[in-house]
């Protein structure tokens, strides 16, 4: 079944889950990967600007960083005052899934908004696919 509400994407990273769990949880190193919110700038504490490398539109960050779940929500919005929860990200340790601890699965959830239109939800998903193995090259080049 195509989950209609939320999608997912996952993906194997030859590196420690506490490594793969800085690119996640760190706004300015979160602002290589991600296409939505991409050359990140620290505009006060925790909250970061970056712009869509689709539209170039502003989009605002603030991140709920949980370092012992290595979990993170992301509040995201084209304005401060717009801002809302839409996405997390979690970063299972390799022992855990039996790949031992030099490994790690990230995961990236987000959910659909009732105001977006077929063809935004299905951009979101494909982008944030790719994003994975933005993650895992920038993880695992050096």
């Amino acid at each position: 079944m195509q989950d209609p509400h939320c999608h997912s994407s996952s993906i194997a990273i030859d590196r420690p889950a506490e490594t793969a769990f800085e690119i996640m949880s760190e706004g300015l190193k979160q602002g290589q990967w991600t296409w939505g919110s991409f050359n990140r700038r620290e505009i006060e504490p925790g909250l970061f600007l970056g712009q869509s490398v689709f539209t170039g539109k502003d989009t605002y960050v603030r991140l709920d960083v949980d370092r012992t779940r290595l979990q993170v929500d992301y509040q995201v919005g084209g304005a401060k005052e717009t801002m809302q929860f839409r996405n997390m990200s979690r970063v299972i340790p390799g022992d855990l899934l039996k790949m031992g601890p030099d490994k790690c699965v990230v995961t990236l959830l987000t959910w659909r908004l009732a105001t977006q239109t077929d063809a935004e939800w299905t951009q979101v998903s494909c982008v944030h696919e790719a994003e994975m193995f933005l993650i895992k090259g920038l993880l695992e080049r050096n």
